[in-house]
């Protein structure tokens, strides 16, 4: 367990665990929506994934911290994780409790995390593999905001960013909404796609919402495989409320290891701030290499979730 900035769990996240694998920082709101878990879920599988720490975001950044240590307990690894930011920059948290935390006391997971420190270990994290590390964010953006406005040479040093964030193409005909992730604060998504990364990826609702499984066959699914019990378990608290699951996160996080599974165009992506009724809106435009941005437009779902459950299931 993590307890502090120079704990031995944090010695080890500097140095990595295997020089062969992608080096991956998770930024997570785990706990509300069930995607997050099965993302980190994957992750925790992933042979060529090098997981080197989690920071949560949004209300109830320890118990979301607490629900990451279910499942790194649940595969035998330690991994640092660091609850991060609850409040956004400048709105009110709409995203106050993790819901998924009713379910803690079935599950053993650590208590005690550092307070305070996310945003300086990944800081840290980052410049210690400079050009080596890919940021996977889930949640909104608030822990990277700050991150880059802290240290304005960190966007220049990531190998790559992903987020599962926006939205950039129609939905069944229909206008594109303010995704969840920017729309929490979307003061932060601007400061983040702002930022000049190297590669700055982005896989939206228009994509996600487009790999689902309803209930029924997620019960199913998961219930063959060890490390998702406690996923399974959690999924009850969503599937509560509805009868589906979408992939979005996994879907984000599969990308960085699997080129095919989503084509990609390059482009500007700008976050709506003045107009308050589209607080959020991601607005996108496609232009020529060299270009800030790359959206995901297209998705194989079949071969997503066939990848998905090879890797979870090995």
């Amino acid at each position: 367990m993590c307890r502090g900035i120079l704990s031995p769990c944090l010695s080890q996240a500097l140095l990595g665990s295997n020089t062969n694998a992608m080096k991956i920082l998770l930024d997570t709101d785990i706990g509300t929506d069930i995607d997050d878990t099965l993302c980190l879920a994957y992750l925790l599988a992933h042979p060529d994934c090098d997981l080197l720490g989690i920071t949560t975001v949004s209300g109830e950044a320890d118990k979301r911290a607490m629900l990451a240590s279910v499942l790194c307990k649940q595969v035998g690894k330690d991994i640092p994780i660091f609850p991060g930011t609850e409040t956004p920059l400048l709105l009110p948290q709409r995203q106050t409790i993790a819901q998924q935390a009713a379910k803690l006391p079935n599950w053993r997971h650590d208590t005690e995390f550092p307070t305070g420190q996310a945003v300086l270990f990944l800081r840290d994290i980052i410049r210690a593999h400079p050009g080596e590390i890919t940021l996977l964010t889930i949640g909104p953006l608030t822990n990277i905001a700050l991150l880059f406005a802290l240290d304005p040479d960190i966007p220049a040093l990531l190998h790559r960013l992903v987020m599962m964030c926006g939205c950039f193409n129609a939905i069944g005909g229909a206008a594109c909404p303010p995704e969840w992730n920017a729309l929490l604060d979307p003061h932060a998504a601007a400061m983040v796609y702002k930022a000049v990364v190297k590669r700055h990826r982005s896989i939206g609702l228009d994509v996600t919402t487009q790999v689902t499984l309803n209930a029924a066959s997620a019960r199913q699914r998961f219930s063959h495989y060890e490390r998702l019990r406690p996923v399974l378990d959690f999924a009850e608290v969503w599937l509560q409320h509805t009868p589906v699951i979408t992939f979005h996160d996994p879907l984000a996080a599969a990308t960085i290891f699997d080129d095919t599974i989503c084509t990609f165009t390059p482009g500007t992506v700008q976050i709506e701030l003045e107009n308050q009724r589209l607080l959020g809106l991601t607005r996108w435009s496609a232009n020529n290499d060299p270009s800030p941005h790359e959206v995901a437009l297209q998705v194989d779902g079949s071969r997503f979730l066939n990848h998905y459950f090879d890797i979870v299931g090995a």
